[in-house]
């Protein structure tokens, strides 16, 4: 398994807490793409875990499918994901380490938060020249007295260890210099992403491209509202209802042409998409 091998396991049970970041968000393009893809390929090209608002996202159910359907063959797992919820994260983790075919993973665009210690369950790590690594601490939204603002701090504490100790050992890099680097949210292009381990190589310049990207900036707008409403501490579960009240049911969505579907989300998004511009 090569680093593989080494890599810690990484076991945490909660969702409470995310893991993504609304500048990540501006800078992920979602129209970047592999131009080489098979069937043992994987592409994790969304954020991670599922999103109520635009009905995408990478989820570990998903990732352990097509895990399943490969039987052990090499796979090379696309990256161009603004991250997302950590645990869904180290649950994709856990699977991409302890699948028993090698696996290259290949930064194409952008490996933020989340993504980026997915990246790290790899045999082999390849980069574009001009993609990115971010890295920082957990985050999330709490409310409550003293005590459960001090249970939340120490959780994350917990967390950006475990995820410190995952980078550490994929690079060489001690602890506290990682966590010098999550403090302070670090990007890191990709020469610095070789120079410093998170990565292996380059990747060849014919295997990125840039596809059309018709509802990009909607999907982004989408994720920033959901944030907004996160902070204004509306729960996951009211989000959703909101989401499923503005969509109609489930069973009414698939009724529904798709087109249509379309332009109402667009149209929601566009009246929310100055707030979403402020956050």
């Amino acid at each position: 398994m090569g680093k593989r091998s080494l890599l810690p396991r990484a076991d945490f049970k909660s969702e409470k807490h995310g893991f993504s970041l609304p500048l990540a968000l501006d800078r992920w393009n979602p129209a970047i793409k592999a131009a080489d893809e098979n069937d043992n390929t994987i592409s994790i090209m969304d954020p991670i875990g599922y999103d109520w608002w635009t009905e995408t996202g990478v989820t570990a159910k998903r990732i352990s499918a097509a895990l399943r359907s490969l039987n052990g063959a090499d796979v090379v797992v696309n990256i161009n994901s603004p991250g997302g919820d950590v645990f869904e994260g180290l649950t994709i983790y856990n699977l991409l380490r302890e699948y028993e075919g090698h696996v290259t993973v290949r930064v194409l665009g952008l490996a933020a938060s989340a993504a980026s210690f997915i990246a790290m369950a790899a045999d082999e790590i390849q980069i574009a020249r001009a993609g990115f690594f971010m890295i920082h601490n957990a985050w999330t939204g709490v409310w409550g007295n003293r005590n459960d603002m001090r249970e939340t701090a120490d959780f994350l504490e917990q967390i950006d260890e475990t995820i410190a100790d995952i980078y550490s050992i994929r690079t060489g890099l001690s602890i506290d210099e990682l966590k010098a680097q999550m403090d302070k949210e670090s990007w890191i292009n990709g020469k610095n992403s070789v120079e410093q381990g998170f990565a292996d190589s380059y990747l060849d310049s014919d295997v990125v491209e840039e596809g059309a990207a018709n509802s990009a900036k909607d999907r982004i707008a989408a994720h920033k509202i959901d944030l907004i409403m996160a902070k204004a501490g509306i729960t996951r579960s009211e989000r959703r209802d909101l989401m499923k009240d503005f969509k109609g049911t489930p069973s009414a969505a698939k009724e529904q042409a798709t087109p249509s579907a379309s332009l109402d989300l667009s149209g929601l998004i566009e009246d929310m998409r100055t707030a979403a511009q402020k956050f």
